[in-house]
């Protein structure tokens, strides 16, 4: 398999706003992602599925994510940008990658801009796919909303909403609160939801006139599915579909399906099957820093961020000194692979003893099973397996699934049980055990 390189981040100039943008695949036609309510295109590669969504996208064309200003990247504005300056910017970035004419492909409040950006410009625009959009939003009380959001900023509280598929994880929260403090600071949050909720499109969508595909999800909590409904409805000759499932982004969920449709809207075929991930046994290694959100507000914005980099450095250590792959920080833990299961073990006790020195008790899980490479990333069962293993840990403690002990004999590494569990998404209950040396 060809190993993925992410891609470059580069600045298209709209007006005297610089604008950063990430270019994808090489395919025959251009796809412009329009973001949604938060986007930061280098850290998306980060969270769960991103990546691997666009890489589907870009095996068939060529996919341009950008930051909207005052967002991300992008130059910060003094407000929240207007529908017309959205547009212009989408024109600026489609002028800077060479598009005369692309799919827009617009999320949740994206929609709103993409839907006006096809009915004013639909020469520069072959089709249009609006995932989780809306006409507009009276259904709730701005007021409260605004008070939440600002309130719960950067803690990945709206994954309960965006994401519900993964919210009882707590390595996707920390990743999804750092998204939320990278994509935008609490008073743009605030400017960006009042502009938000006085879009309303309603009296231009009969004026697009390009081939339309409106999808969303039914159990969305974010936007509810009949706003999906009213969208469409108000499209001339626009296509719905609805999926089951409660996520409102679209790389989570069942993900096949919605890709399928993509591929088959915009190239009038769709392959059989995703992308080809190479596939390995592994052992996957998750850990997690015990109350780092009390030991955070304790100690202060500074002084834990330095411990969190001390963290960070002792990890990436111990990590290679067992040949091991550290894949990612998880904000408050990390991810690696050993491709021996002894030496996984040996190294969450090793981690475990540095970080007690530094103040950081951490609690770990491992468990052994085949992964999907994915670029920088890995996925499949056994690296969810690994994180609800670890979420019963305690604290000081590496904890591990049967197929580990049943892998390790003889390797000097001492097991006590700890009893069966049920762990949330996977099938039967897991015999778990302890480690120690």
């Amino acid at each position: 398999m060809t190993e993925f390189v992410l891609p470059e981040t580069r600045y298209a100039l709209s007006g005297d706003v610089n604008l950063a943008y990430q270019v994808m695949g090489n395919g025959p036609v251009d796809i412009v992602m329009v973001p949604g309510f938060m986007s930061h295109i280098e850290f998306r590669h980060e969270l769960p599925g991103q990546t691997a969504f666009l890489r589907r996208l870009s095996s068939f064309a060529r996919v341009v994510t950008f930051d909207k200003r005052g967002q991300g990247l992008s130059d910060r504005v003094s407000d929240a940008p207007s529908l017309e300056q959205r547009m212009d910017d989408v024109r600026a970035i489609m002028d800077a990658v060479g598009s005369q004419r692309a799919t827009l492909f617009g999320h949740s409040e994206g929609c709103a801009m993409s839907a006006l950006f096809a009915a004013t410009y639909p020469e520069r625009v072959s089709r249009l796919i609006l995932f989780g959009g809306y006409v507009k939003r009276s259904d709730m009380n701005i007021t409260e909303i605004v008070e939440q959001r600002v309130k719960f900023w950067g803690t990945g509280a709206m994954l309960k909403r965006i994401a519900p598929s993964l919210a009882a994880d707590p390595a996707a929260v920390a990743q999804f609160a750092k998204f939320e403090r990278l994509s935008a600071s609490p008073g743009a949050v605030k400017s960006f939801t009042m502009l938000n909720w006085q879009i309303d499109v309603s009296s231009i969508l009969p004026a697009v006139r390009v081939p339309t595909l409106v999808l969303h999800r039914q159990g969305d909590l974010q936007i509810p599915v009949e706003h999906g409904r009213e969208l469409a409805a108000c499209i001339p000759d626009a296509k719905f579909i609805e999926y089951p499932g409660g996520d409102h982004t679209y790389a989570t969920g069942d993900v096949e399906a919605v890709l399928g449709d993509i591929e088959e809207f915009i190239t009038g075929h769709r392959e059989s099957s995703s992308l080809d991930f190479e596939r390995v046994l592994a052992t996957v290694l998750f850990t997690d820093i015990v109350d780092s959100t009390r030991s955070a507000t304790t100690m202060g914005d500074r002084a834990w961020r330095n411990l969190l980099d001390r963290h960070d450095e002792l990890a990436l250590q111990v990590v290679e000194k067992h040949r091991g792959t550290l894949i990612k920080s998880t904000g408050d833990g990390i991810l690696a692979t050993f491709d021996g299961p002894a030496r996984g073990v040996r190294c969450a006790l090793a981690l475990g003893t540095a970080t007690r020195q530094i103040g950081l008790p951490i609690r770990a899980g491992l468990h052994t099973g085949e992964i999907e490479i994915r670029g920088r990333d890995i996925g499949g069962v056994a690296v969810h397996a690994a994180s609800r293993v670890m979420t019963q840990s305690q604290p000081d403690e590496v904890l591990v699934s049967r197929v580990v002990t049943d892998l390790v004999a003889g390797a000097g590494l001492t097991f006590a049980g700890r009893g069966s569990h049920e762990l949330k998404g996977l099938p039967g209950a897991w015999d778990l055990f302890a480690a120690s040396i």
